[in-house]
């Protein structure tokens, strides 16, 4: 069927009804057309879904597969009507089972580009499709069994799998000074994954090593420098017998590690020469990174100039730090003229770890407090608090913290000045000796390498087993610290090579805490060899479930290239995005209470009154007003807003935690678990909550239809341009999407304050940032 005649064919879909035949030519010449027979699959459940579905002919009849039970029929789909609309907005897997119903049944694929950029430009269009979600909702929710069947296949998504709405043939590049790693990922054929590393650049015996199911290959590399290293690796992908491509123009997107994104960089971004220069321009954080990761981006732009490259950094999954966590105690100038401060590092490990956890444990990462412990030569710890990294153990540089194989860790700045008045050492003599001379290899006298060490601690040399020791116990120290600034703690992960390697380690590191509720089983940490699949060593009865996760950062480094090649550019492209304001408002202190505590305080049977309406449809703001009152200290005449919640909940802002003596976490309004208490007084009572005391994360409200116009998902974050006297940019607001809110940003009174913000501001949407 040609475009023009499917473009007159499916002018009678409600739909598209409300475009022109040119306009469905566009979609139909950019949409794929599929033929399935009675009983073929159209879609299964689990899969992500990258393109919406109009039935043309025939009919599609939906399945809810229930977990070793059959399914449930969730009837059929008739010509004119469309599916995949919900996982478009919410950015989930689809939850149902599609098969045709009827042989010739022709479905139109239009993919995600032209959704956005075409059908959600359409007001009509995009109030239908508003409305066929909103309607699909409810009706699952009338009936229990099918919700919680929906609830439970949502909260068990994947969120690691490599999928675009176009196969895709990702290469990752990790470029060294004298090395090249690589790794090519192929998200239609995840068979022909390759990983291959060239070493010993510029020097006598480079050679390249190359593996995957195809086979080995192994080459000496004859041409020098990091071009010939490049010209290599393009021959072993595509080797004759071995390779896993025809040839390099199979290629779609080139993915880049970076170590250092300073401030400047919070997330992956598609990269240009500004871009490149602005890396460049990081160099004095990173000396010995930075600039040969730059080399090795503009030598793959010249090899691959026609294909997106996007760079991953390895600091920007630390962007979420608070600045209480990532300040030193310097002055305030050496922090806002010279960027001194905590970065952290292992970003992309760290973030991989968490999401194969909560996605082994069958939980979202943003329900869960993680202690992410990435042992290897290089090691750091980092605290993740529902999702969000809010500590990390690698500070200015990746030589604070753990001890690890060659580095010293945490040191006392006075012991730099020691050596350089008592040794005459230099700075240069002095962080070749905090880097490449201490650590296990300094302690132990016998290497930087943990199995070398515990082999001789095991010989009984003393020097090694006091390494040993002094290694496990930093990180049984930092693991209790982070419980400590998480106020709890759910999972333990320990990752890369010691973590997975070292049953030893593992129960050194953790003997002692099950007064935290970590609990291993000893049989189950044996048994747990770091190979590729997730080990739980943690007792039946522990509180804390203890994992073994395989790193994987040139996957995650993948993830992030493709969401920012299929997700960012979009966003860019977006009209909404670059015309579409939204307005924002200023939240100041407030009390959400429970039913029962709105009788404690202010007596039995009593109801809330409405004061006046929020900007939210059905939320307003309450004549009723109590005390907020803390070790500290209390606020008085604190607003109530109504209408009643499930549970009680004080959103303060940051200034006023010091007033209260209270310590809350930044956390999406009605994630309370695991945050501080306080006592409220009323009129008729006072109550004692143990838990509710947050400072509310930054968000943005929108309705389904807003979302898609932007290109957004429920719980994705993103930047958030705002004009006023001088242009600011607000990072890490979190989208909120319910059919009943209205379009708005909330920003907290100290926020507000600090950039001179006002209501009625207007902000526009700058790029995501991560999703959920």
């Amino acid at each position: 069927m040609s475009a023009s005649d499917l473009a007159f064919l499916v002018g009678s879909v409600p739909l598209l009804s409300h475009f022109t035949l040119a306009q469905r030519t566009e979609l139909a010449e950019g949409s794929e057309v599929r033929v399935f027979d009675s009983g073929d699959t159209i879609l299964r459940a689990g899969d992500e879904v990258h393109f919406l579905g109009v039935v043309v002919e025939g009919k599609v009849q939906a399945f809810l597969p229930v977990d070793g039970a059959g399914s449930i029929s969730l009837g059929q789909l008739k010509p004119g009507e469309t599916f995949g609309e919900l996982a478009l907005m919410s950015g989930d897997p689809a939850v149902a089972d599609l098969k045709a119903a009827a042989s010739g049944t022709r479905v139109m694929l239009i993919p995600l580009s032209l959704f956005q950029t075409r059908i959600m430009a359409n007001p009509e269009a995009a109030q239908l499709i508003a409305m066929t979600i909103s309607s699909r909702i409810q009706e699952a929710m009338k009936d229990p069994e099918k919700a919680a069947v929906i609830a439970k296949k949502q909260d068990h998504t994947s969120e690691l799998e490599l999928k675009g709405e176009k196969p895709e043939r990702i290469l990752v590049i990790n470029c060294g000074s004298s090395s090249l790693k690589y790794t090519l990922f192929d998200t239609e054929r995840p068979e022909n994954t390759a990983h291959g590393h060239v070493e010993r650049i510029d020097a006598e015996g480079t050679k390249l090593v190359q593996t995957s199911a195809r086979g080995r290959v192994e080459s000496d590399v004859k041409e020098r420098g990091h071009a010939g290293a490049f010209k290599s690796m393009l021959a072993a992908l595509a080797h004759e017998s071995h390779g896993v491509l025809k040839s390099s123009s199979d290629i779609t997107a080139v993915g880049h590690r970076v170590v250092h994104g300073g401030e400047k960089f919070t997330n992956a971004v598609v990269i240009d020469d500004q871009v490149v220069a602005e890396i460049e321009a990081l160099a004095p954080l990173a000396p010995l990174h930075n600039p040969v990761n730059v080399l090795g981006i503009r030598e793959a732009r010249r090899v691959f100039p026609k294909v997106p490259h996007v760079a991953v950094f390895d600091t920007a999954f630390h962007a979420t730090l608070p600045s209480h966590a990532y300040l030193y105690g310097l002055p305030y100038s050496y922090y806002e003229e010279k960027g001194v401060r905590r970065y952290g590092f292992h970003g992309s490990s760290h973030s991989y770890v968490a999401l194969a956890a909560a996605q082994h444990l069958r939980r979202r990462a943003r329900e869960l407090r993680v202690i992410s412990c990435h042992l290897g030569n290089g090691a750091s710890i980092c605290a993740i608090d529902h999702g969000r990294s809010v500590d990390t153990s690698m500070g200015f540089t990746p030589g604070e913290g753990l001890i690890m194989g060659t580095r010293c860790g945490d040191l006392d700045a006075g012991v730099t000045s020691f050596l350089e008045r008592t040794e005459g050492m230099a700075s240069k003599l002095i962080d070749d000796l905090l880097n490449k001379k201490s650590g296990l290899l300094g302690l132990s006298g016998i290497s930087g390498d943990m199995r070398e060490v515990e082999k001789a601690a095991d010989a009984g040399d003393a020097r090694a087993l006091t390494a040993l020791k002094t290694f496990c116990y930093r990180v049984r120290k930092y693991i209790g610290s982070y419980v400590a600034a998480m106020g709890g703690l759910d999972v333990v992960i320990f990752t890369a090579g010691i973590g997975q390697g070292s049953a030893g380690v593992r129960a050194s590191a953790l003997q002692g805490l099950a007064c935290m509720g970590i609990k291993i089983d000893e049989g189950k940490n044996r048994l747990a060899t770091g190979g590729k699949e997730i080990s739980i060593i943690s007792a039946d009865d522990s509180p804390v479930k203890v994992l073994v996760v395989p790193t994987d950062e040139e996957r995650m480094i993948a993830r992030e290239t493709l969401r920012v090649k299929s997700r960012d550019v979009l966003v860019s492209a977006s009209e909404a995005c670059r015309n579409e304001p939204i307005p924002v408002e200023v939240s100041a202190h407030h009390i959400h209470l429970a039913q029962p505590d709105v009788e404690a305080l202010f007596g039995p049977g009593h109801q809330l009154t409405k004061h006046a309406d929020l900007s939210q449809p059905g939320q307003y703001a309450c004549k009723e007003q109590l005390a907020i009152v803390g070790p500290k200290g209390r606020i008085e005449r604190v607003r109530v807003l109504g209408p009643a919640r499930k549970a009680t909940q004080v959103e303060i802002a940051m200034t006023e935690q010091f007033k209260l003596g209270i310590q809350p976490p930044i956390r999406e309004s009605g994630d309370i678990e695991g945050s501080p208490g306080c006592t409220l007084e009323g009129p008729a009572g006072s109550v004692a909550i143990d838990q509710g005391v947050i400072c509310a994360l930054r968000h943005i409200h929108m309705t389904p239809t807003d979302a898609l116009r932007y290109g957004l998902r429920d719980k994705c974050s993103v930047r958030v341009r705002v004009s006023g006297d001088r242009e600011l940019i607000f990072g890490d607001v979190r989208v909120r999407v319910d059919p009943n809110f209205a379009l708005a940003m909330h920003i907290d009174t100290d926020e507000a304050n600090a950039a001179n913000v006002k209501n009625g501001a207007q902000g526009y949407i700058d790029g995501i940032q991560g999703e959920a």
